[in-house]
């Protein structure tokens, strides 16, 4: 037993020296944890300008992923950082996750068709876009620019892509990233307008011309570069790819689609004139099964009945306490929560945290909000009493009709779901639209490929020559009328009202102006 313990004390011993004499390049290579970029205050040489990836990360669905320089020193942002603490999945790591496939994608088109001509800067620029697509969102993500800001700010056409465009300009600008950006070989403004073009779209559009030709970051030859990040097209993008496996991962379901197949077939056709990606025709029934995944995560997850009441039950609790939370933006501002999107200083600050911040709260003006999340908290949250899926050409659009409840007149607003505002009494119904992206289309229809005899000519196919068993319709609307009082005689009487409520004409067959027994 001695002579065992000794031999280990030596083996611990001998490794101890060897690591000690080991040079301190060597000493980085074998700690995998120690950061391996350049110092900040270091000058970046020109072998090193857009050269290959130089920080390893270990991500929990693509595995190890390695990142450039200029990646990290945007990773190392207060406005980056934020991200960790802004929920839907993970938005941290899903940024991450999409700037590694995008620059996989890209590379991959660079490797098997060089005649693109896409260079070192193209690829950088596209793993950033990927990178900062993100930087806009709001507390809850979707909850924040689908719900609250519409209802606090009506008529104001703000998205989480604009917000994402306006952090990103703020980022920059506060860390002094320009500079930095040069240095690695990136050629400004060009290169700052591509980035922003790929997250948002074309940055001022003009009327007369064509989307692909509102585009200033880069030609009309490489215009398929913009299909990559956030692809405006047919919606097959490496932001779907990664929060549809990230998602399916850690919900426990099953992702069909095969990401990594639609790397290895991926290329460039001139489509009518314009340059945009394809893949191979046997690769439909895959395209398919992404939009497919698409439907169930919102079916199942990001629709789900109770999941959508507690985002709704979150932004009422946010309109109650917005004026009453102030925040300090630029130059000593104070923003709400429905302001701070108009400062980025502000906006920074804003983040899931508000919803303990009201909940833990002991001011008396913020009791209403306080009360809504115990509620949630306690999952005393308002329940379904009633839900049909009905085609969203076949529901009526109806307005400003009154129920006559006992104890007075409660107003019930239906309203189409697109746009996206509601109003909350005692009886709550929500029209929900579930589709593969694209509203009533079928996006696969403005996808094109290419065959093998013919691999760069592009072609359509339809769904009748992937299967005779697809979806005959890609999109549905999901009416839902929600209970806020959760006791058992209000439940049991508003289940008894909307029991024969018919979706498609508005009616019961009885008067909307009747009393409930």
């Amino acid at each position: 037993m001695q002579s065992y313990q000794s031999v280990v004390l030596l083996a611990n011993s001998f490794l101890l020296w060897l690591f000690s004499s080991l040079s301190p390049k060597e000493k980085k290579i074998t700690n995998p944890t120690k950061r391996m970029y350049t110092d900040r205050n270091e000058k970046v040489g020109p072998s090193q300008r857009c050269s290959r990836p130089s920080q390893l990360v270990n991500d929990p669905i693509h595995g190890h992923i390695e990142l450039h320089h200029l990646l990290v020193r945007i990773i190392d942002t207060p406005q980056f950082q934020r991200l960790r603490y802004i929920k839907h999945h993970n938005h941290f790591e899903h940024s991450i996750g999409v700037a590694h496939l995008a620059g996989q994608l890209v590379r991959a088109l660079s490797e098997r068709q060089p005649g693109l001509d896409i260079s070192e800067r193209d690829k950088l620029c596209v793993e950033i876009a990927g990178l900062c697509h993100d930087l806009g969102h709001g507390p809850f993500s979707h909850m924040f620019d689908g719900m609250f800001i519409p209802k606090m700010r009506p008529g104001l056409n703000w998205k989480h892509e604009k917000a994402s465009v306006d952090m990103f300009d703020h980022m920059v600008e506060v860390n002094g990233l320009k500079g930095v950006m040069e240095q690695y070989g990136l050629k400004l403004p060009e290169d700052l307008d591509f980035i922003k073009e790929q997250i948002a779209g074309p940055l001022e559009p003009p009327s007369s011309l064509s989307q692909d030709q509102a585009y200033k970051g880069r030609p009309e030859s490489k215009s398929f570069l913009y299909d990559i990040v956030a692809n405006k097209t047919n919606g097959i993008d490496v932001d779907k790819w990664d929060y549809f496996a990230r998602d399916c991962h850690h919900l426990g379901i099953q992702n069909n689609f095969d990401y990594k197949r639609f790397l290895k077939l991926a290329r460039v056709c001139d489509v009518d004139g314009k340059m945009h990606i394809c893949t191979r025709d046997k690769e439909a029934h895959n395209l398919y099964d992404m939009f497919h995944t698409r439907h169930r995560l919102h079916q199942k997850a990001y629709q789900h009945r109770v999941v959508h009441i507690i985002q709704r039950m979150i932004s009422e609790a946010f309109e109650k306490a917005d004026k009453f939370i102030q925040i300090s933006g630029s130059d000593g501002q104070m923003f709400t929560l429905s302001t701070a999107i108009d400062d980025m200083e502000a906006y920074t600050k804003l983040t899931d945290h508000v919803f303990h911040e009201i909940l833990n709260s002991t001011e008396q003006n913020l009791a209403e909000a306080r009360m809504i999340l115990e509620k949630i908290e306690s999952r005393k949250h308002y329940r379904l009493v009633f839900e049909k899926r009905r085609p969203p050409s076949t529901v009526t659009k109806v307005n400003n009709h009154r129920l006559t409840l006992r104890g007075g007149r409660f107003r019930v607003l239906f309203i189409y779901i697109s746009d996206c505002q509601l109003l909350w009494f005692l009886i709550q119904k929500s029209e929900i639209r579930m589709d593969y992206g694209m509203k009533e289309e079928n996006p696969i229809n403005r996808m094109r490929f290419y065959s093998k005899d013919d691999p760069d000519r592009a072609i359509t196919i339809t769904k009748d020559q992937v299967s005779a068993i697809l979806p005959e319709r890609f999109s549905e609307t999901v009416i839902r009328v929600y209970c806020k009082n959760t006791d058992e005689k209000s439940m049991s009487r508003a289940r008894k009202f909307f029991k024969d409520y018919n979706p498609t004409t508005n009616k019961k067959g009885l008067s909307f102006n009747r009393k409930w027994n």
